[in-house]
């Protein structure tokens, strides 16, 4: 056979096959850390993912305010080729609700330990709405920043009991010593553009949450009509530490319903 007609065929045969490779390949999944914790939270998740063979970035959070963060993280998202799936922990739900608005290829968003606020809603009126929460007992002496308004901090010596009791106490004392702070501001900024009414939404939480309430937890997740709410027993505020295999089964499964 000629060689042109050869490599015709074959050019021919590669075409065809692209968009079915295309429509095959594994959404990359979009972590974003939440407030008193940093990207490294979600290592266990993230090597988990990997080996599946998803494509992961663990997005920068500056912690400082809902729509400023949002937008770092909306930069970021738009920047991929082909569909994400996003993943918020706690604070960082209220972020990936603002930052998928306008990002057509988030096509799934899931919420670990973590807010969906409806507009006008904040992190601290959330956490209030339902009685549970421990968390402001537990919170340092503000830290004062010079271009105004407070950094908050959990005092170390809590952090293994309020943030993190089903890690041995080793590694919560490290997790405390690295803690990000969180803009006082930002957990009282109220939320604007709720995504996950229009995207589809994934769950799940510890049912020993000492940060957000448990209820107000399931609350969030039923108000978004979830379409999976995996609650670990036992499971602290960190699940995705404490828990890595089944949080990244969760968002396998959002990334599959995505594909």
């Amino acid at each position: 056979m000629n060689r042109l007609l050869v490599g015709g065929l074959l050019l021919a045969a590669s075409a065809l096959a692209a968009p079915a490779v295309a429509q095959t390949a594994k959404p990359t999944v979009v972590l974003v850390h939440g407030a008193f914790a940093d990207s490294s939270s979600w290592n266990g998740v993230i090597a988990v993912l990997e080996r599946d063979g998803y494509p992961v970035v663990a997005a920068p959070n500056p912690l400082r305010g809902v729509r400023a963060d949002a937008d770092v993280v909306s930069d970021l998202v738009k920047s991929i080729k082909g569909p994400v799936v996003l993943v918020g922990h706690s604070y960082g739900g209220s972020v990936i609700s603002e930052a998928a608005e306008g990002a057509s290829n988030v096509r799934a968003l899931v919420y670990v330990a973590a807010f969906a606020p409806d507009a006008g809603e904040t992190a601290l009126g959330l956490t209030g709405k339902f009685p549970g929460s421990t968390l402001a007992p537990t919170l340092a002496p503000p830290v004062r920043l010079t271009s105004g308004g407070n950094d908050l901090y959990i005092l170390q010596a809590r952090f293994h009991d309020q943030f993190a009791a089903d890690l041995p106490f080793a590694e919560a004392r490290l997790m405390a010593a690295g803690q990000r702070p969180v803009a006082e501001a930002a957990l009282g900024e109220a939320s604007t553009a709720p995504a996950w009414k229009h995207i589809p939404s994934w769950f799940v939480y510890g049912d020993k949450d000492r940060n957000i309430p448990p209820v107000a937890l399931k609350f969030m997740a039923d108000r978004a009509q979830s379409r999976g709410t995996l609650v670990v027993k036992g499971a602290s505020h960190v699940v995705m530490v404490s828990n890595a295999v089944a949080v990244a089964g969760l968002i396998e499964k959002a990334a599959a319903a995505a594909r």
